[in-house]
């Protein structure tokens, strides 16, 4: 563990090298991506004795929370914001731990449904209640703190995917 903070000492040579001007993009940029970094080890950490990823998580709430427990492939990833190979891959190991099944649509030949299975749904309610348990990995910061950083980060969101 270094004994100094990255982002500061990255920010300060920013400065000496680019000027001033750059220095709070890069340090937000690059906290974001470390934050990001801690955040998905913390998380994955977490759910491996589930036999999980986050992405295969949040897959599997995507169906948990659908009305039939299915959705076809393409919609998933549209709303997981991922490409269709991601969806792809996240389903093959949903598939293999038996938390889904692949089944046709029952009007469009060419569509594939992820189909939540009872263990998916009792392994997604199970890994929820220690998700929240745990905050999300969230710990130390307080509810205000992460109500400003939802706040901020949803103006970057809404102009880079078109929302209000």
């Amino acid at each position: 563990m270094p004994s100094f903070d990255p982002v500061q000492e990255a920010a300060r040579n920013w400065a000496k090298h680019f000027g001033e001007d750059p220095v709070p993009s890069m340090a937000a940029v690059t906290s974001i991506m470390r934050v990001q970094q801690i955040l998905l080890a913390r998380l994955n950490d977490t759910l491996k004795p589930f036999d999980l990823t986050f992405p295969r998580y949040e897959a599997l709430m995507l169906l948990f929370y659908s009305r039939k427990g299915a959705l076809p492939l393409g919609k998933m990833g549209d709303r997981l914001q991922v490409h269709r190979t991601s969806v792809t891959n996240i389903i093959d190991g949903l598939e293999r731990s038996g938390f889904v099944t692949r089944e046709p649509h029952e009007r469009d030949r060419r569509t594939t449904l992820a189909a939540l299975t009872d263990k998916g749904r009792q392994t997604a309610a199970q890994a929820t209640e220690i998700l929240n348990q745990i905050h999300f990995g969230t710990e130390p910061l307080a509810k205000e703190e992460l109500d400003a950083v939802t706040r901020t980060l949803h103006r970057l969101r809404a102009d880079a995917d078109g929302f209000d």
